[in-house]
């Protein structure tokens, strides 16, 4: 074979704890060595003289010694033993030390205890832990000349990858990141499928480029698993898998976030499926074992065991279940087990998760069409057709595949409530779609609570419904605000009449009560006032003059941000700008307070009629409204009942919002450009885009054939592209429901909307069709439940309140289907002499940190014909073009899942090309030349070359000068290659930190082969392990550690003869190349005397 260039040669092999408790071998290369000794962080002044204290058998010795030597500095050696603050403050005041490392851990000591002692220190890098900010401030306070280093880098990409310099005098961020690259290396950000993901989104860390190590020694697998094919470099470059979470931060530079974990989270519980398998694997009758979390149907999620029986055994599962019951709790017992005659792998040997079997679920199976055989089956079919907008509707329709929806589904419960007198939920409608199974499941059904009709007589005080209670709080509060207003503008065509419309506003305001409702309050909370007569009429602003596009746009703007005073003026006023000849722009501006989105088309429906009669010289003919807001307030209250009622809804619904938001985030981490200020500003601004119409047919197709809805399918992707941004698995999303729970209300205008919380767990990476399940499952349960008032939920959760953030969750979902209701269809936009086309208005306001709306629209015949959406944020916390890059991200990833739904979360693409290229250019380092196929021992004899007077290794004890330490490891290295080791061989090191440790490590460098660091302090055991596991042709140990006192068992096997060596006093030219003897005879001497090391060799 063709000799190893020096450069490739292995400089040593370094042992780190595994995963499974074993030590693995990380064996590093020379070339490695120099490039991290040649980095640009290390080139200045403040590495000259490096404190030398971390054990050899630790990472960062290979900076704290190559660093300063190979460049002509001085290693200074601290004497063995741990350091306290104290004594690093003596070492640095004694040695002039420029540069050290300290663990994130004795960092805070020094820090905690005195950190003054670091001054003089040019430089101190720390790490391998969480760096506290305060710590950092601490040091550079009392140190004022002195900068502080982040560094980060695993064994196996030799001791530092990425750092992030905090320069003297310099401000310190609240979170310290970890940085930026080294030279020649690159870090990618990637998710489960390695692709890079956006900056601002969590992904486990890659790194890549000159520092990697060449593998794990003899373990070929697990180099495999973790050294991984770099996809983004040149042919055959690898990048190293560090198990690590990290995000870019807008500022460029590596954010530490934490492990990736193989956990999973079951019924609220986060469990590790390893300690189960252990469990299992203790079975007498089990070879092995692997355990998954599988949802055979859509919200029956639950642990299986997947087994290889050992020979001749047939375990049961009953005995299996007993067995794991016995030693773990009953939330990590699986709730099936499969027998397998083995386990599935990969190429590389590893169990293939994706491969094992599913546990399967019951067959569903549907029966022939039929016509209503009874009167209730007549109904249903009659109330599914109006609702739907179909001619006509069998037994066996499934109401879904119609185009039902969770929101007609709502209407639908109304609707059976009146005419059949029967309770039925929306979950009962999902589970029963078709009329013969609902039917039959309505037979079972309780009677419905009475229907909701006008209070005779009205009480002289009718309290403020849940939610305008809600709002009336955040007035006081906050005082007048535009955020809670909805406008609705619309462009006018032609000649229009001022008088007619004044008096339509306050037709349709003597219509609706809540448009002419002001607030106040009393010992028992706000309550309504109902005006009459003058001061019932909506305000009309004319405002000539507006032709110009931009002036209407700013017109629009500063008078959809109008601030409504709720105690002294009603809650709807209007403005009509005039932009030319017979064309106007009408904006009607409505609170929250009185009104929602199903509202609107009301509102405008209802003024379309009221102009048409006054234009027309008549009054409104409509019928009237069963009700008003008035009775709905006061029916609210004795339908849920008080919370000291133990069978009212308010407590029976409480008790389920209890048990399924435990435990919820308090707040949703998202990728935002800005931190989350103290008070939110309720600024906004809002992106509007259009979902294609073939990727709105697929969530359609898709919804159909999971049982689900259009909603829950977006909804779902929504929670995807969170977990997928970083936001965690645990994903509480805010949507309003219509809150119009009897039919009576379908025509009023008013506050009924209702907020529910719905949790998405997408833990345990599902396919795309399971989130839909899980999705489902939580929205029905949702809402059954959905009577209880958001404000309600609230006050009786009481979480940990904010003014910088909404309670329960921060981002909403809303999905708008209200246009097909029989009687608004269209008819906006029908004004007597006019043509009205609706216009895009916003009041530049945002109430949570995301709002992600849809809207459907429909053709003639009540298909869908499009789905309109839009995404308002917060400008506290993001940019507009981070808006629009969700909108994208959003976009690719609902396109690629109903494409594919069994595809699993982490493999669906966020980015397109461009910022793919962008993600990886942020974290290449700078380029510079690579280091040369020289080895350390060469590099080290140029620089004592240079210099051999200098001082190489400075300790209490005495210096070395470069001449000196070359000519002692000459010596050590031609005894060495005398007894056979020469270049791939290693050498075990077994020595305290001492000037003859760094002779012993050169020397074996000199020989061409490599050192393995063994710490004296190890248990003997560890020791023993290294040793079998390297398998080195020589030990170089002290007499001190050889004797009854020390490990000397582990270190030689035997007892070592006395005396040196008397060749260690011999001479020698330099042995830079190394190269193997002829010879390999063994030695009987051992070990040397306490201050000369010796060998013995191990063949």
């Amino acid at each position: 074979l063709p000799p190893v260039p020096a450069g490739d040669r292995l400089a040593y092999l370094m042992h780190t704890s595994g995963s499974t408790g074993t030590p693995k071998g990380v064996a590093v290369t020379h070339r490695a060595v120099l490039e991290l000794a040649r980095d640009r962080s290390f080139s200045g002044a403040a590495h000259r003289c490096v404190l030398v204290h971390s054990p050899h058998a630790f990472d960062a010795f290979t900076y704290e010694l190559w660093a300063p030597l190979l460049s002509g500095g001085t290693a200074v050696v601290a004497p063995p033993g741990d350091l306290d603050a104290a004594r690093i403050g003596a070492l640095v005041e004694e040695f002039g030390v420029t540069g050290m490392w300290l663990t994130s851990g004795l960092f805070q000591l020094v820090a905690d205890e005195a950190p003054g002692v670091l001054a003089g220190v040019r430089e101190v890098w720390t790490g391998g832990d969480v760096v506290p900010a305060a710590a950092v401030r601490r040091v550079m306070a009392a140190c004022p000349e002195t900068s502080v280093v982040d560094g980060y880098g695993p064994t196996e990409t030799t001791t530092f990858a990425v750092r992030h310099r905090l320069p003297a005098g310099g401000p310190v961020p609240a979170s310290v990141p970890i940085g930026t690259p080294l030279d020649n290396t690159r870090l990618l950000v990637l998710d489960a499928g390695l692709r890079p993901v956006p900056r601002g989104t969590a992904g486990e860390l890659h790194i890549a480029g000159a520092g990697l190590a060449r593998g794990y020694w003899r373990r070929p697998g697990l180099t495999a698993e973790r050294f991984v094919a770099d996809p983004y470099g040149p042919a055959g470059a690898r990048m190293y898998r560090t198990g690590d979470l990290v995000r870019w931060t807008p500022d460029g530079v590596l954010e530490y976030l934490g492990r990736a974990d193989e956990q999973v989270k079951l019924r609220g519980f986060r469990i590790e499926p390893g300690e189960i398998e252990a469990v299992l694997g203790r079975h007498p009758d089990v070879a092995q074992a692997v355990v998954t979390v599988q949802e055979p149907r859509p919200g029956d999620k639950r642990l299986v065991a997947c087994l290889v029986a050992e020979r001749g055994a047939a375990p049961t599962p009953a005995g299996l279940r007993a067995h794991v019951a016995a030693e773990l709790p009953d939330y990590m017992v699986p709730g099936a087990f499969l027998m397998l005659d083995a386990l599935p792998l990969t190429g590389n040997g590893k169990v293939d998760r994706r491969a094992l079997p599913r546990v399967e679920a019951a067959p569903v199976t549907g029966g022939p069409r039929r016509l209503p055989r009874t009167p209730q089956e007549d109904i249903l079919c009659g109330l599914f057709a109006e609702l739907l907008g179909v001619p006509r509707v069998g037994v066996d329709d499934d109401f879904f595949e119609l185009g039902g929806h969770s929101l007609l589904a709502t209407r639908l419960t109304g609707r059976i409530r009146s005419v059949l007198g029967t309770e039925a939920s929306v979950r009962l409608l999902f589970e029963n779609p078709t009329v013969a199974a609902l039917a039959r499941a309505l037979d079972a059904s309780g009677t419905a609570r009475p229907a909701l009709e006008p209070v005779r007589p009205r009480p002289g005080r009718v309290p403020a419904s849940f939610a305008q209670r809600r709002l009336w709080f955040l007035h006081r509060f906050e005082g007048p605000s535009p955020t809670y207003n909805i406008p609705f503008a619309m462009r006018l065509t032609g000649r229009l009449d001022p008088a007619a419309l004044r008096a339509a506003l306050a037709d349709v305001a003597e219509r609706h009560e809540a448009l002419r409702t002001v607030f106040a309050e009393d010992a028992e909370g706000p309550y309504q006032i109902v005006r009459d007569g003058a001061g019932a009429r909506p305000e009309l602003t004319l405002v000539p003059g507006v032709g110009d596009a931009g002036r209407l746009d700013a017109e629009l703007a500063a008078a959809a941000a109008h601030p409504f005073a709720l105690d002294d003026e009603i809650p709807l006023r209007a403005w009509l700008f005039e932009t030319g000849p017979e064309e106007n722009v009408l904006l009607l501006l409505v609170h929250h307070i009185a009104g929602d989105g199903w509202s609107v088309p009301l509102l405008a429906r209802d003024l379309v009629t009221a102009y048409a009669a006054r234009h027309a010289g008549g009054a409104p003919a409509w019928a009237p409204l069963p009700v008003q807001y008035a009775d709905y307030s006061l029916w609210q209250r004795a339908a849920l009942g008080t919370e000291d009622d133990p069978d009212s809804q308010a407590v029976r619904q409480l008790a389920h919002w209890k048990r399924t938001l435990a435990g919820l985030p308090e707040e949703l981490p998202l990728p935002t450009d800005r931190p989350r200020p103290a008070v939110a500003g309720h600024r906004g601004d809002r992106v509007l885009y259009e979902v294609p119409e073939a990727l709105y047919g697929r969530v359609r197709a898709l919804a159909r054939s999971t049982q689900a809805s259009p909603f829950m399918v977006l909804q779902a992707a929504v929670a995807a592209l969170l977990t997928r941004l970083g936001a965690g698995t645990d994903i509480p999303l805010g949507t309003p429901v219509a809150g119009r729970s009897d039919d009576a209300l379908d025509d009023l205008v008013g506050f009924f909307v209702n907020t529910l919380v719905l949790r998405t767990d997408t833990s345990g990476d599902p396919t795309f069709k399971e989130l839909i399940g899980r999705v489902r499952e939580t929205d029905l349960a949702a809402y059954a439940h959905q009577d209880l008032p958001f404000e309600q939920l609230v006050e009786a959760l009481n979480p940990k309140r904010s003014q910088s953030r909404h309670p329960l969750f921060q981002t909403m979902i809303a999905f708008n289907n209200t246009d097909r209701r029989p009687g608004t269809e269209g008819e906006v936009l029908r004004l007597p002499g006019l043509t009205a086309t609706a216009l895009p208005s916003a009041t530049g306001s945002a109430k949570f940190d995301l709002l992600l709306s849809f809207a459907e629209r429909h053709a003639p015949d009540g298909t869908p014909d499009g789905l309109g959406a839009g995404i308002e944020f917060s400008t506290d916390l993001f940019d507009p073009a981070t808006a629009r890059a969700l909108v994208d991200r959003l976009l690719r990833l609902l396109d690629a899942a109903t494409a594919e739904p069994q595809r699993r979360l982490g493999e669906l693409p966020l980015l397109d090309g461009a910022e793919r290229a962008r993600a990886l250019a942020a974290g290449t380092g700078p380029d510079r030349p690579r280091a040369q196929d020289g080895g350390l021992a060469a590099r080290f004899e140029a620089a004592a070359g240079r210099a051999p007077e200098a001082v190489a290794v400075d300790t209490p004890d005495g210096t070395v000068a470069y001449r000196e330490l070359d000519s002692r490891a000459n010596r050590l290295a031609r005894l060495m290659a005398a007894r056979g080791v020469g270049p791939e061989d290693l050498v075990a090191v077994a020595m305290h930190r001492s000037a003859d440790l760094v002779t012993a490590l050169l020397a074996v460098l000199k020989t061409g082969a490599g050192y393995l660091p063994v710490d004296p302090g190890y248990p003997a055991d560890r020791i023993a392990y290294m040793l079998a596991d390297a398998r080195p042709a020589l030990v170089l140990t002290t007499g001190d550690l050889t004797g009854p006192d020390g490990p000397g068992e582990a270190l030689t096997g035997t007892l070592p003869a006395s005396g040196p060596d008397p060749s260690l006093a011999a001479g020698g030219r330099g042995a830079a190349d190394g190269g193997r003897p002829d010879t390999d005879g063994p030695s009987r001497d051992a070990a040397g005397s306490r201050s000369a090391p010796g060998g013995v060799p191990r063949r």
